[in-house]
């Protein structure tokens, strides 16, 4: 039980980390100044928006915890970032595309776990 509770807080700090670095490089190319610290709030913010989504609304409203999530996600990008609407939701777009296709080939390369 321990060996599931570490490799699991391994896992998600990895995730955490690579969130953290996809919105770093995204924020960059929207020209944003903020460092790699305001990323890595945002992942761990985005992280506990969609935590606390998913378990309130359970699995089966899981498109309507998305869409909520999304949406509270946006609200800390433009706090965060001290940006308007359009441009949370370009960086969000562009973010989740990256992190889809990260997340397609990352189980891949580091193999079983």
């Amino acid at each position: 039980m321990a060996d599931l509770t570490i490799a699991t807080l391994i896992l998600f700090f990895i995730s955490l980390f690579v969130s953290a670095i996809i919105i770093y490089i995204v924020t960059k190319i929207f020209k944003e100044e903020e460092g790699f610290g305001t990323a890595l709030s945002a992942a761990f913010i985005g992280a506990i928006i969609y935590a606390a989504t998913y378990y309130f609304l359970r699995p089966e409203l899981g498109w309507l915890a998305s869409l909520i999530g999304g949406i509270a996600w946006l609200i800390a990008l433009r706090a965060l970032y001290n940006i308007g609407w359009w441009r949370a939701l370009g960086i969000a777009i562009i973010v989740w595309i990256i992190a889809a296709v990260v997340n397609f080939f990352l189980p891949t390369v580091i193999g079983p776990l």
